[in-house]
């Protein structure tokens, strides 16, 4: 489940723990966590490495290494990481520790085992595949008028497409849409010029309001120091299936399956 703001809040409160600081080496306790690779091999590459710097692209959290090497985490449906200082316990469904510095301990932990670790070089092409990033300055509305008008995809589709709008994911996606007052079967190439403005501007303002929040847990999503986020609290539509419309339209939030994914809105708002 992890998104955008769920992988920003990641990457910011594990930044002052790990940056500058040494790994000592990386436990791998399943095997499927780790991507294109053996555990003996990861270590030799990172063990005594220095992380340079951390950031996030799209749903990766990014270990930069002293080597330049590059670490991949994608949380997938059910990763986070938890922090520990000096602690030996286990969390449980942990899949691999990384073990930063003398004390600390980063537990990663994914009850549904679809989180993967990588180790790529700095130009690395799962990273080049992304689309563009929803809140840089470079993503203006006109950038994303650009992004829409050659797309024959529903919005929702556009939204989920990683190589079209790296980071946002099934609920943000929702969250957006209900916000522009947009149906998310509405073709991308249909929309205005000033629907388009307006859909930029709640990608933007749903996002940030996510970061803003710590993320959201609704299901298996704890930040590194065990808290949860609140961006969930805030939520119009997403699992409000059967609820009133929280703009006072009359009508209740439906779920539907629209290409194989589970969609929140309100028919009435998003017609």
């Amino acid at each position: 489940m992890p998104e955008l703001p769920e992988v920003e809040t990641i990457k910011n409160e594990l930044t002052p723990i790990v940056v500058g600081q040494v790994i000592r080496k990386i436990d791998i306790l399943s095997l499927s966590t780790l991507r294109a690779c053996t555990p003996d091999k990861l270590n030799a590459e990172v063990a005594g490495q220095a992380v340079t710097n951390l950031s996030r692209r799209g749903k990766y959290l990014v270990f930069r290494l002293e080597s330049d090497k590059l670490l991949l985490v994608h949380h997938k449906m059910t990763g986070s990481f938890q922090a520990s200082l000096g602690s030996s316990e286990l969390p449980k469904h942990t899949r691999a520790i990384i073990h930063i510095g003398d004390r600390v301990a980063l537990f990663f932990v994914d009850p549904r085992r679809f989180g993967r670790f990588e180790l790529v070089g700095p130009e690395a092409a799962v990273l080049q595949k992304l689309g563009p990033e929803p809140l840089a300055r470079e993503f203006t509305a006109k950038r994303l008028s650009e992004i829409l008008a050659r797309r024959n995809l529903p919005l929702k589709a556009v939204l989920l497409n990683q190589g079209i709008i790296a980071g946002i994911g099934n609920l943000y996606a929702d969250e957006i849409l209900f916000a522009a007052r947009l149906s998310p079967k509405r073709l991308a190439g249909s929309l205005t010029q000033a629907e388009v403005r307006r859909m930029h501007a709640e990608i933007r303002r749903v996002l940030r309001e996510g970061i803003a929040r710590k993320g959201a847990s609704l299901v298996n999503y704890y930040r590194p120091g065990g808290e949860k986020g609140g961006a969930h609290l805030a939520f119009q539509v997403a699992r409000r299936a059967g609820q009133a419309c929280l703009a006072g339209c009359g009508g209740m939030i439906e779920r539907i399956f629209f290409r194989g994914r589970g969609t929140y809105y309100c028919p009435r708002c998003q017609q």
